[in-house]
């Protein structure tokens, strides 16, 4: 399968930037829901069309998609810059790696679990926010082990650099029982054991949350 690797950004005429704080709401849930909408306008042909891109807001108004097809133009958006993504991989190439993910895992009985969240209920709450960072490090880290064992590849180190929490767009009410997920930006080196499993993982991303910007892990080679 063809992969496109695009970097999309909203054009600077005034009548994109003047629609700009429509198009990318500043709250962050409801801004990821936006995005997602908005990138869906240059990869949607049809109704029945079902998203088979990734994506990550790099800055303001720009962002990286990983795509199954190449994007189309619009006037909304600066000219895409497009290119073909075929890495040339061999079993231990080592590469670094930078993702942001929402990491899950399923518990006993069916249930699907932020591994961050989860491993915080087992700590009071008077002591969570001092070891929240360092969960997020051992869970993190964890997760993407176990990617590997599935995905082709060997994690040699992680570094997780930032974790947060965010709500779904939609909910209403008090804050208890609002439906949230974590993301996880991590950095790290990885060793290639599988190009072609690993290579096909990359087009369908890693962890779950993927229409709010998650699970596009992007790679160079090792230096």
């Amino acid at each position: 399968m063809s992969l496109y690797l695009s970097q999309i950004r909203l054009a600077r005429s005034p009548a994109a930037q003047a629609l700009a704080p429509l198009l990318l709401p500043s709250g962050a849930g409801h801004r990821r829901s936006a995005a997602h909408n908005l990138l869906w306008s240059i990869f949607s042909d049809g109704h029945d069309r079902r998203r088979d891109f990734l994506w990550r807001e790099e800055a303001e108004g720009q962002f990286l998609t990983l795509s199954a097809r190449p994007p189309a133009q619009t006037d909304l958006f600066a000219p895409h810059r497009v290119k073909d993504f075929a890495p040339d991989l061999n079993p231990g190439d080592r590469l670094d790696l930078s993702l942001r993910a929402n990491a899950t895992r399923m518990k006993r009985g069916g249930a699907r679990v932020d591994v961050v969240m989860d491993a915080l209920r087992s700590v009071p709450t008077a002591a969570r926010a001092g070891e929240r960072v360092a969960l997020a490090q051992t869970e993190g880290a964890a997760w993407l082990a176990r990617q590997g064992e599935k995905a082709g590849f060997r994690l040699i180190r992680a570094q997780i650099e930032d974790y947060s929490v965010e709500v779904l767009p939609g909910h209403r009410g008090p804050r208890r029982g609002q439906k949230q997920f974590g993301i996880l930006d991590l950095t790290g080196q990885i060793e290639v054991t599988d190009p072609a499993a690993f290579v096909a993982q990359l087009g369908q991303g890693f962890g779950r949350a993927k229409a709010f910007g998650c699970g596009l892990m992007l790679i160079r080679r090792a230096t």
